[in-house]
């Protein structure tokens, strides 16, 4: 949602959402470029067990910029109010410790996507690797080696923060790869723009998660996108578009429009 807490707010109540007895789950990117990230990252800490978020890439930017492991890259961030919050340091650490995928039962929630190598399962594992480094004592040399789109393929020999890093960026950047899970970071449109050579994600060939139901954001261009294994819920409400989620019992689908002053400019 990006910040998008007006939406947010008017996507709960669509939902009649009610901590005390239902789970609500998101798929990553609780702040940036919309106008309330702070208000935002407040709420979902807020409701406790009643929310899981799984960590999207723009989070991951927010704890990078807190310790020095990136800048701000622009105008259309909208990180400063966190900053100056008296809760900053509380806040952070709450994110941190979040998820970076979730599998319960025959769902997977990850921010972007899976490599084609990898099961559900095994992508679980793989993100207590990265879950570990974020909590753990070498957290910020951890977020100071994050930045970079290299390597851009899986290898079960990889080790150290090259690991880490393919881990992080294929759940929680990757739109496009070739068949065999080797990642593109620089194509962000439609489908139709696909590089040459590579394909979705999610149409990999022999993908090993097929047989489970991720449940992913990260994609505007994609839009909401809703098939038998792939539930892709990034309907572009920053961009003017809708704030959507799905009842997982029934697939029923609620959607609220962009609230008036949280779009920004379309660009893909």
């Amino acid at each position: 949602m990006q910040g998008c807490y007006d939406s947010l707010c008017r996507l709960l109540e669509c939902c009649a959402f009610d901590p005390a007895r239902d789970r609500l789950w998101l798929v990553g990117d609780l702040v940036n470029r919309g106008p309330k990230s702070l208000e935002t990252l407040r709420l979902m800490k807020s409701l406790g067990p009643a929310a899981l978020t799984v960590l999207g890439n723009h989070d991951l930017y927010l704890l990078m910029v807190a310790e020095g492991g990136a800048k701000f890259r622009g105008k259309d961030d909208t990180l400063q109010a966190i900053f100056d919050a008296p809760d900053c340091a509380e806040l952070l650490d709450w994110l941190r410790r979040q998820p970076l995928c979730h599998t319960e039962g025959e769902y997977c929630l990850v921010h972007a996507g899976l490599l084609p190598q990898w099961t559900a399962s095994c992508a679980r594992e793989l993100a207590r690797e990265v879950e570990a480094a974020l909590q753990g004592p070498d957290y910020r040399e951890f977020v100071t080696n994050l930045w970079g789109s290299e390597p851009a393929g899986w290898s079960d020999e990889l080790s150290g923060w090259q690991r880490l890093r393919v881990i992080v960026n294929a759940m929680t950047r990757m739109r496009f790869c070739t068949p065999e899970g080797i990642m593109e970071f620089k194509t962000k449109g439609e489908l139709v723009n696909a590089p040459a050579g590579h394909l979705p994600w999610f149409d990999a060939p022999n993908r090993q998660s097929a047989d489970s139901v991720l449940v992913t954001g990260h994609w505007s261009a994609l839009g909401l996108k809703i098939t038998p294994n792939l539930l892709a819920l990034d309907s572009g409400c920053l961009w003017g578009g809708h704030l959507t989620a799905v009842r997982l019992e029934d697939r029923q689908v609620f959607q609220v429009d962009c609230s008036p002053g949280e779009a920004l400019p379309l660009k893909r």
